[in-house]
């Protein structure tokens, strides 16, 4: 009866028309092969292998129908028999208790995909080998441009045989438009008037291929691509997590790009990047690139937990990695087996512990410190540290020929036995190892008063102010007879009412002496004591004050619990503190005087001194020496001078290969459980296994294995994404996803033999981007014919070429380049575009205000832009760039109010505006018209019709009516941006010509490539 049943509701399927073609199945469809990647695995990995696909763990019911045999076994298909299948019994099923997909997964399937079922059963159920995995087709012969027209058209051929209708692709694209196309795709920048001009009037027969190879050579190509780069490997100015602290990596940013402009082979590009540290003697570049493995998210939460932390950055590598160079999913096996794809968990964990070795830790300090790093000094810079590094060699040199001098006529000296010898622990650097707070503001003798060395600290305030250091790793030893001291310059015109000098011994700053008013709080108490110990009036003002404090007033040394004061005391602390007023403060320390051992050597004979009394006596002498002290204080210059420069230098976070960490299978991705089974660096179990002998697999041993000819995925991976920048989709449309849950390629052959001919030219993606851009299927026009539009609305045919907008960044350096203000230098620290007053107000730790560029900084490429992660500049943002939390292979494209607003009134293109009006003014001839034409033809490349110049006619007359009568409005217009305004022109006609301006930069034809 149940066979019956079934062959009544097949032969209703075959009979009836379908819910998504509405025409009998079988005077369209039935004689075409179903197959199974194309047609089925998609289905069935969309419906179905949630709860019977590859995760064997949980499969329900123990079947699983990713794989055939196991499929057939279980009888839920049977070869060529339909109503014998159970897959299909349950599809067809009435009884919700028996239907599947069951209704709670809402997973329902429609008609017309439980007609493609059975038909597949009917035809055999033929499983194959999943199309990303299984070994790329060879490439034909020939140049590489004219086979893939060839494999273009063989699909057009095989849809106008399975739809029955004519195909017609769409006509070449003209001139103006290939030549804005091209520049496009290749530099993100749009080719100007006489650009255009000289391409279209070309003669030449290698006009195209000439341009082709001029903007692949153009810097600019490097810019473009490193764009895109950039969002799949995550990278940022900034942490991420938590404060989102400022972290310097953009030296890997210029690598990228001198990476594209070199045409660096792809393999070897991989290579840099996940083991440029561990490549034979690797060069500053290749350190550089080997970042890659740092640009993920971070934090210096205090509450957060190191172990948790460090399984995030795990999973986090892991998931990048993966995605980006094998286009695949394997993050998703994080917590078990991969519900689509042939991914385990232990491949999950084995391949993440390739980076096991890594140099990191879990909650870092320092407000974006992250090491290891390494240097980048300029040339100019290196240039400065090497002559500094000789002058302390020969001044190191000198001061030893000085010290032997001084030792050899120390019989001749006698010490000062009451006066004893100033030290010195407060000047004109901060010295290491110690926390500095408080406004150190160092000035030299041209901005104030200087009392010794090249340098005082200034401090002024209304109010109280303080600078002081503190934890410093040089304290100083203080006993009874210890005296500090410090120099100081109130300014007569503002001196403050009161001034204090404080001390910490480690357990708190309760050591103060204060002279002039009672205005300082800290301490105060009617009744002197330690804390507050009143040294009488303010000193004189106008002239250098030495001032003085016995240790043993303020308290020191310490007393210990019973009150007994100790014999000696540790003070680690110092603070200079005012109560409004000028003052100018300079060094600071302690008075050391006459130690009673050093008196005992000098007394002694020198024949009769013990070695121990002589070595204490020469280092006293030494230390007391005026010339030594003044060549110990040359040295110490030099040492400053070499510090402030190596402070300026920037530095990028690198990798750095340490004893790799114990890397187990966290069961559930449960960090805490260190119950699962130990792994060690491992490829996917079902891709293969890599040929090491017994030694531990390294980073540099994946980036081999990724290259290999014979791996299905890497150029696979990425011809089919320079496919999508050339085309705005990819071969296969899910850029970021070849396994189950991505989609079947629309021209799987023309993906291999790109893959192919990617490995064999070398690796080289300018010459697969070369032959993309020759091809004629990439010069059609974008746009289709209404039966073209109906057959193909996704172009899986590539009958035409796709047309979008360009990208965030793209969109504002067009509007820079049309205006004229585009700077085009390469590389370098992140710049600051305008920004939203108050935009940051929400970050902290620590709180931040941008601060954008005053110079010709704010008119670099998009590219160069800061990229705050949690904070994304907010026209990159209304014009979808992603935050770069994680990988992104394809952007999304939304067409928003918000856009259009952005490119009315900010700043960056409302400036540009006014800019590209004043050329117009300047370089257009002729009546309102022609300047429009001109105008338009700058930013579009194409001419305007008669319409639109009419149009753009009646903005400008009515704009300039309205700025004649309210000629303010006109100069608040004119006023937005740093460039100034050219004097020479009428305010009120610049203004009118800048509202048409404004309005071309917001045209769609202006921020669309077709």
């Amino acid at each position: 009866m149940k066979q019956i049943f079934l062959a009544v509701v097949l032969f209703s399927l075959f009979v009836t028309p379908s819910v998504a073609d509405e025409q009998p199945v079988g005077e369209k469809r039935n004689d075409i092969e179903i197959r199974f990647n194309r047609d089925i695995r998609p289905l069935l990995s969309d419906k179905c292998f949630a709860c019977h696909g590859p995760d064997s763990e949980n499969a329900a019911a123990g079947l699983r129908l990713d794989l055939a045999e196991e499929a057939i076994d279980a009888g839920a298909i049977v070869p060529g028999e339909p109503s014998e299948s159970e897959l299909v019994e349950r599809i067809l099923a009435d009884d919700e208790d028996l239907l599947m997909p069951p209704a709670d997964s809402h997973k329902e399937l429609t008609a017309s995909e439980r007609e493609l079922l059975v038909r597949w059963i009917e035809q055999g159920a033929k499983y194959e080998a999943h199309w990303a995995y299984a070994p790329m087709l060879p490439r034909p012969d020939g140049r590489v441009a004219e086979w893939i027209d060839e494999f273009v058209e063989r699909q057009w051929a095989a849809a106008r045989k399975g739809e029955q209708q004519t195909i017609t692709p769409a006509a070449p694209a003209d001139r103006v438009t290939l030549i804005r196309r091209l520049s496009m795709d290749l530099t993100g920048i749009p080719p100007t008037a006489d650009e255009v001009d000289a391409f279209v009037c070309s003669t030449s027969t290698s006009a195209y291929t000439d341009l082709i190879d001029r903007l692949l050579a153009s810097e600019r190509f490097g810019e473009r691509m490193a764009s895109y780069w950039l969002d799949l490997v995550r990278y940022a100015d900034t942490v991420g997590y938590h404060g989102d602290q400022n972290v310097t990596q953009w030296a890997f940013r210029d690598y990228v790009i001198n990476a594209f402009n070199e045409n660096l082979p792809y393999d070897q590009f991989i290579r840099e990047q996940l083991a440029g540290d561990l490549l034979p003697s690797p060069t500053k570049q290749q350190l550089i690139a080997s970042g890659y493995n740092r640009l993920n998210q971070t934090t210096e939460e205090g509450g957060a937990q190191a172990k948790e932390y460090l399984a995030i950055y795990f999973a986090d590598r892991v998931r990048n990695s993966s995605q980006v160079f094998m286009g695949s999913t394997l993050g998703c096996a994080q917590c078990h087996d991969h519900k689509y794809d042939p991914f385990t968990a232990k491949d999950f964990y084995a391949f993440g512990a390739f980076f096991a070795d890594l140099d990191e830790r879990g909650v870092y300090t320092g407000r974006g410190a992250r090491p290891p790093v390494m240097p980048l000094p300029s040339p100019e810079q290196q240039r400065e540290m090497d002559e500094i590094h000789s002058a302390i060699e020969k001044a190191k040199s000198d001061r030893e020929g000085l010290k032997a001098d001084l030792i050899a006529s120390i019989d001749d000296w006698a010490p000062v036995i009451d006066e004893g010898v100033d030290q010195i622990w407060v000047d004109d650097t901060q010295r290491p190892k110690r926390q500095h707070q408080g406004g150190w503001n160092y000035v030299t003798a041209e901005d104030g008063h200087v009392h010794v060395g090249d340098k005082a600290r200034y401090q002024h305030s209304d109010a109280l102010v303080q600078h002081f250091v503190q934890n410093a790793s040089d304290s100083i030893e203080v006993n009874r007879k210890t005296k500090f001291f410090a120099w100081v310059y109130l300014d007569p015109k503002n001196p403050p009412s009161a001034i204090m000098l404080q001390y910490n011994d480690g357990n708190g700053w309760s050591h103060r002496a204060v002279w002039g008013s009672d205005d300082i709080v800290y301490g105060h108490s009617k009744e002197d004591w330690d804390g507050y110990h009143r040294m009488g009036q303010l000193p004189e003002t106008g002239k250098w004050v030495r001032l003085s404090v016995d240790a043993i007033d303020v308290g020191l040394p310490a007393a210990d619990s019973n009150g007994v004061r100790l014999k000696s005391s540790k003070v680690n602390g110092m603070a200079f503190t005012q109560f409004g007023g000028s003052a100018w403060w300079d060094e600071s320390g302690w008075r050391e005087e006459l130690p009673d051992t050093i008196i005992a050597a000098w007394q002694t004979p020198s024949a009769e001194r013990t070695p121990e009394q002589l070595t204490k006596l020469h280092d006293y002498y030494l230390a007391s020496s005026k010339q030594l002290l003044d060549a110990d204080g040359r040295i110490k210059k030099l040492d400053g001078e070499l510090s402030a420069i190596e402070k300026a230098i920037p530095s990028t976070v690198i990798s750095r290969s340490v004893q790799p960490r114990t890397i187990r299978i966290l069961p559930r991705g449960n960090w805490m459980d260190d119950s699962g089974e130990v792994v060690e660096p491992a490829v996917p179990e079902f891709l293969g296994a890599l040929d090491v002998d017994d030694r531990r697999p390294t980073r540099l041993d994946l980036a081999d294995w990724l290259c290999r000819a014979d791996n299905p995925l890497t150029a696979r991976t990425m011809v089919n994404r320079l496919w999508s920048l050339m085309f705005g989709r990819g071969i296969c449309t899910s850029v970021d996803d070849f396994g189950g849950q991505g989609t079947y390629p629309s021209n799987p052959d023309l993906l291999d033999a790109l893959a192919v001919e990617f490995i064999e030219s070398g690796w080289d993606i300018k010459h697969i981007m070369r032959s993309i851009a020759e091809s004629d299927t990439y010069q059609l026009s974008s746009v289709a014919s209404p039966d073209l539009q109906e057959l193909d609305p996704y172009n899986d045919l590539f009958a035409r070429q796709g047309r979008f907008r360009f990208d965030a960044e793209f969109v504002r350096d067009t509007a820079l380049a049309v205006s004229g203000l585009l700077v085009e230098r390469a590389g370098g620290p992140s710049v600051r575009p305008y920004q939203p007053e108050g935009y940051y107000a929400q970050l902290n730790f620590p709180k931040r205000k941008y601060v954008a560029d005053t110079n010709d900084e704010q008119y670099r490429r998009g590219v160069y832009t800061h990229w705050q992660r949690t904070f994304l500049h907010p026209m990159l943002k209304a014009f979808d760039a992603p935050s770069r939390e994680e990988c992104t292979a394809q952007r999304a494209r939304s067409s928003t109010p918000l856009q259009s607003l952005t490119l009315l009134n900010d700043p960056s293109f409302v400036e540009a505006a006014r800019v590209f009006a004043t050329r117009v003014m300047d370089e257009a001839d002729g009546d309102t018209q022609s300047r429009i034409h001109w105008a338009y033809r700058n930013a579009i490349a194409h001419a305007p019709d008669d319409e639109i110049v009419s149009l753009f006619a009646e903005l400008y007359d009515r704009h300039l009516t309205q700025y004649r009568d309210d000629p303010a409005a006109a100069e608040r217009l004119l006023a937005i941006g740093m460039t100034p305004v050219d004097e020479s022109l009428d305010p009120v006609e610049l203004a009118a010509w800048t509202s048409v301006t404004r309005t071309i930069l917001n045209l769609h034809e202006t921020m669309m490539r077709y």
